[in-house]
């Protein structure tokens, strides 16, 4: 019978967990390095306010970024106030039963559906049954069904970390339910509540799949008027680059996904500050 010195095999283990740990970060290191330099040729103030063009070195992101803006504005508009407002319920009113427990379930089951699967359903819902067509609308009303069960998540797990001690002694001074949870347990979870959101919609701000099939535009080369038009954003601008034979379009597409990373990292530490600016003020 062979026997390992334990020493040996805690070094085979530390450096086996380095190995999995570093080998990822040196790929996305290798990978955005890679992005940045491509970037670097086409990045500019042109390419960030002009409209897609046939020509790989007249064309910009202009709709693209437009579109990406107002779709999140829409995503937040309708996601937020009803998941914070189901989380609120099932946290704070809804009676522990065969019920509530089936939508708990359900809810944690929709976070995990893959995303084209929304993209189905708006289709079907938003596009041919409310007939909104494929429009700026049906696309921000499916990014948020998207993003509803991860808000409902994360919402509810803020709300459980207020101390239940505080619930009751607002009460016991006359307080109504409603005002208890308006003027005590909101404040205390509103940190958790904000950071679980806004991560949510930067989610959302990287989302292709459930966008083509409401109707998503490849090329457009003008900004929506009203709710009802035709759109775009980043992700599909990128994609249609991608899909391109030219290589100059290459050199777009790794402009519009530095241009996208940077929104991203814009949004995640927007979130992390709010998180720290709330958690002072309830301390």
């Amino acid at each position: 019978m062979i026997r390992i010195n334990p020493k040996i095999s805690e070094k085979l283990f530390v450096a086996l967990c380095v190995t999995v740990i570093a080998l990822p970060l040196i790929l996305l290191i290798v990978l955005i390095g890679d992005v940045a330099i491509k970037a670097s040729e086409r990045i500019s103030w042109h390419f960030l306010t002009s409209f897609p063009s046939m020509k790989a070195e007249e064309a910009g992101i202009y709709s693209a970024l437009v579109g990406s803006f107002y779709i999140i504005v829409l995503t937040g508009a309708v996601s937020l106030p009803v998941g914070v407002g189901a989380a609120i319920y099932l946290e704070e009113y809804a009676k522990k039963n065969l019920l509530t427990n089936l939508i708990e379930i359900n809810i944690a089951n929709l976070a995990g559906v893959p995303s084209i699967i929304y993209g189905l359903l708006g289709l079907g819902i938003f596009v041919h049954m409310l007939n909104l067509g494929r429009s700026l609308l049906a696309g921000g009303l499916t990014l948020a069904l998207l993003v509803l069960p991860i808000v409902i998540m994360a919402s509810r797990e803020a709300l459980r970390t207020v101390p239940p001690s505080l619930r009751e002694a607002s009460l016991a001074l006359g307080a109504t339910r409603w005002e208890t949870i308006r003027q005590v347990v909101l404040p205390m979870a509103i940190p958790g509540i904000l950071t679980g959101s806004i991560l949510s919609i930067s989610r959302a701000i990287g989302e292709t799949a459930p966008l083509i099939p409401v109707g998503a535009v490849a090329y457009m080369a003008f900004l929506p008027d009203s709710l009802r038009d035709p759109f775009t954003v980043l992700p599909i601008q990128i994609f249609n680059w991608v899909s391109r034979p030219q290589e100059e379009f290459t050199l777009n597409a790794a402009a519009g996904i530095a241009v996208l990373l940077v929104v991203l990292l814009t949004i995640n530490a927007g979130a992390i500050v709010l998180r720290d600016r709330y958690q002072k003020r309830t301390r």
